[in-house]
């Protein structure tokens, strides 16, 4: 971190505004040599950017944003210039002939805030979230995690730990050479089940927060002709999937992002299930099958007009939540079994998405005010440390302090993984690459 980086934090191409972001230590040289002096902290003042032979590039907001009161925790500026092509490029011409100054890489800005301690990686993976959301319900569970949501019930889990630990070191480096305390032991057992209890139910939410940030996926099947097209098509409210009377022109997996009531679904359109010498159409209904099985939702359609088909067996034995879902009811008159939608005329289709709403509450972690695990990682960290956590309380009645003591501190590096309070070099470098250059 002796480079001073920059990038455009803005969006790319022509806009009324431009923001070029600028870290490290060369920025008080930076802001002088292209504004002036340097304005007070946080204080926005308008001057005009030179390049080195004094030809003015633009006038511009300038802000001068010392450490470690910064984004990133070390000295930084910003340049809020007219959002054309030919300032910005001039911009960052000007930025790169300063001595030990260089483009960012993607994430550089976030990777140095949290080596500077300013936010920790579940905070980071938040703001990561955040900047992805698509929805409502997306965005408030980044916002919840950015602003430490998860964070705190982390580091409330880790100084009960700690306070454990405590308990046993003193009792290993103080205690006779007699039998350990019975109290200690009672006192943390009372503690690590406390612990324990604490845990289970953050990671009894299961992956409802990954399905939250991710999306649900859900699947249109059923017989050809059975309107799944139509019904994709409806619900996007633009013409996605081919509509056809001939049976079998959805052979492919036709796929649609779409937000339902504040929830970010994937809706995939799939071959219609019947039994055919296609080798092309059997490989459709394959794929099919195999997405369908792996969807958190799967709408069965049949048409009214038709006599209904049930789902294959294997479907029905893969655990997936099944909605049967009867189309075209515009063909035929008087009531029908299931849920009932027209495409072609819109009647049902409010139904449907209101029923799909609140499918997708259920499934996912919206309404949670408390911590809520939003990646595998953080499943599989809490996860580990609870094996270790039982591990602990099995062997404490057997008053083996040395090795109580290990299966905390096993917790509480598992958990530690989360914030970043341990070696996650892998994680940081996978996260960091996934964000846009200049956060």
């Amino acid at each position: 971190m002796t480079d001073t980086i920059f990038a455009v934090a803005s969006g790319r191409g022509p806009a009324g505004i431009s923001i070029i972001r600028v870290s490290g230590p060369a920025s008080a040289t930076v802001f002088k040599g292209m504004a002036g002096s340097l304005p007070q902290p946080r204080r926005a003042v308008l001057r005009a950017l030179r390049t080195p032979d004094g030809t003015v590039i633009d006038e511009a907001l300038c802000l001068w944003l010392p450490g470690p009161a910064s984004f990133t925790g070390e000295d930084g500026l910003e340049f809020h210039c007219h959002g054309a092509a030919s300032v910005t490029a001039l911009m960052l011409k000007t930025l790169g002939a300063v001595e030990d100054c260089r483009l960012a890489l993607p994430g550089e800005f976030s990777r140095r805030a949290f080596d500077h301690g300013r936010m920790d990686l579940a905070a980071i993976e938040g703001l990561a979230d955040l900047i992805d959301s698509e929805t409502e319900q997306q965005r408030q569970q980044a916002l919840r995690q950015m602003m430490g949501g998860l964070s705190r019930e982390i580091d409330h889990w880790r100084d009960d730990l700690i306070g454990i630990l405590a308990l046993f070191e003193a009792e290993l480096d103080f205690a006779d050479e007699g039998d350990v305390d019975g109290q200690i032991i009672q006192k943390a057992q009372v503690e690590l089940s406390s612990v324990r209890a604490k845990m289970e139910r953050v990671l009894a939410l299961g992956d409802r927060g990954e399905r939250l940030r991710e999306g649900l996926t859900i699947v249109l099947a059923g017989p050809p002709n059975s309107g799944k097209s139509t019904l994709l098509n409806a619900l996007a409210r633009r013409d996605i999937a081919i509509v056809s009377p001939i049976a079998g022109t959805t052979r492919d997996i036709v796929e649609a992002r779409l937000d339902l009531g504040g929830y970010a679904v994937t809706l995939l359109d799939t071959a219609g299930m019947r039994e055919t010498d296609d080798p092309i159409e059997q490989e459709g209904v394959r794929r099919m099958l195999q997405r369908a099985e792996l969807a958190d939702i799967v709408l069965w359609l049949n048409s009214a007009a038709c006599v209904a088909e049930p789902p294959p067996s294997s479907l029905m034995r893969s655990g997936v939540k099944l909605i049967p879902i009867t189309t075209q009811i515009d063909r035929v008159t008087g009531d029908v079994s299931s849920l009932g939608v027209s495409a072609v005329t819109g009647l049902g289709i409010d139904s449907l998405v209101e029923r799909l709403t609140e499918l997708s509450i259920e499934q996912s972690a919206s309404g949670q005010e408390g911590a809520i695990l939003t990646r595998a990682r953080h499943r599989q960290a809490v996860s580990i440390a609870l094996e270790a956590l039982d591990r602990a309380l099995a062997i404490l009645p057997l008053k083996d302090v040395e090795l109580v003591a290990e299966e905390v501190r096993l917790a509480l590096r598992s958990i530690g993984e989360i914030t970043g309070h341990v070696g996650v070099e892998d994680v940081l470098d996978q996260l960091f690459f996934q964000f846009c250059i200049g956060k």
